[in-house]
């Protein structure tokens, strides 16, 4: 499979896959093909269905699979930012936020991932649930607004706004860290936890998460009620 991104702010990427070969995506990401490419849609096994299903996606993949020839599919992203290509391999995985898989090859596979703290699953901005992704293969995500990535050492951290944390190795941890003093959480506007990742790993950040973008629009909205 060879891939290229193009397009901002709302890219697609486009792949090229040999006879016979297969990508898995999220349903609605499909953006136009070739006439050859043929879509199933299977859950993968109840387990693995109900495990997407928590991390926020879909139950059903569809498969797209060209066949008889080599083939062409595009996928686009569903809100303004970039995509990135991460392979993942069976001793490389990596934990993403709710909704950031776009499309992959068959060799990887979507799972839960449950934060080691509660407190960080509570507070920490992407709910108790983020999604790991693993197996062996490349996977497209999504990213929303730009991305700024830094790669933290075995103990070193990086206090984040909440939603700002888009994917990161799985080799670091999240925790929460409350903001000192009551004036700052109540007048501050930076709300009252942020989100604490440790190294070692690399970390992707996101300037502009759907729910800071979501919450700008409702406030200019007028009041109906």
């Amino acid at each position: 499979m060879h891939y290229n991104i193009i397009g901002e702010p709302m890219p697609v990427v486009v792949c090229d896959l040999a006879a016979e070969e297969s990508m898995i995506t999220e349903k609605g990401s499909m953006v136009w093909m070739s006439p050859n490419l043929e879509m199933t849609t299977s859950a993968g096994g109840v387990g693995k269905a109900f495990g997407r299903m928590f991390s926020g996606e879909s139950m059903f993949q569809n498969i797209y699979t060209a066949k008889g020839a080599p083939g062409m599919i595009a996928f686009g992203s569903s809100f303004p930012g970039s995509i990135r290509a991460i392979q993942v391999s069976p001793d490389k995985p990596i934990v993403a936020q709710k909704s950031a898989f776009l499309a992959a090859e068959t060799g990887v596979e979507l799972s839960v991932f449950f934060q080691k703290k509660l407190g960080a699953g509570f507070f920490g901005g992407e709910g108790f649930i983020m999604q790991k992704i693993s197996g062996n293969g490349i996977v497209f995500v999504e990213i929303d607004g730009s991305a700024v990535e830094y790669d933290l050492k075995a103990g070193e951290q990086l206090i984040v706004d909440t939603g700002n944390l888009a994917m990161m190795d799985a080799t670091c941890s999240v925790d929460i860290q409350s903001v000192k003093g009551l004036k700052n959480k109540l007048l501050g506007g930076e709300g009252f936890f942020n989100t604490v990742v440790t190294g070692p790993g690399h970390v992707v950040l996101q300037t502009l998460p759907l729910s800071s973008f979501a919450g700008s629009i409702a406030s200019v909205l007028p009041n109906r009620s």
